[in-house]
């Protein structure tokens, strides 16, 4: 599994380019070969992910009964947008206005790149700092209800 580390400010250039951070493309050593995924996230951000972890994240979303409304619901919001991205020769990657569009990014926004486990997330940096702006006063008792064995599987997984 990848798993990548790292916050990384950046900023677009006038054609909506990234350049992908010498420390982060380090710890994707195939992305040349291999390409990259984009799509919106659940929040205001983009995510990006290695082409083989969307690959995976998509196989299991065809597992999944289309015969229910509700996931055919969310299989059409959560990829809708998805698109392709190659670096350039540069270590660039081309992103799409229509998603930039669709979460409020600006070509003239500084983004915060905020990895987590095995994707990368793209967030304007006011929009970043906003979200830790909204801290939980207890971060213990979060870590508490999230990682407790109250969410996990029968098996403690």
């Amino acid at each position: 599994m990848v798993q990548l580390l790292g916050e990384f400010d950046c900023k677009l250039d006038a054609k909506g380019r990234l350049m992908v951070p010498s420390n982060l493309k380090k710890q994707l050593p195939n992305v040349e070969d291999e390409g990259l995924v984009i799509n919106r996230g659940f929040e205001k951000h983009l995510v990006i992910y290695p082409k083989k972890v969307w690959e995976g994240m998509v196989e299991e979303l065809s597992k999944l009964n289309q015969y229910e409304p509700k996931t055919r619901e969310f299989i059409r919001y959560f990829t809708r947008g998805a698109t392709s991205l190659t670096l350039d020769a540069t270590g660039r990657v081309n992103l799409p206005k229509s998603l930039l569009e669709s979460v409020g990014i600006e070509i003239s926004d500084e983004l915060v790149l905020a990895c987590q486990f095995d994707k990368i997330e793209v967030w304007s940096k006011k929009a970043y700092e906003a979200l830790f702006d909204q801290e939980p006063e207890n971060f213990a008792f979060l870590a508490q209800e999230v990682m407790g064995n109250k969410n996990r599987g029968e098996d403690g997984k």
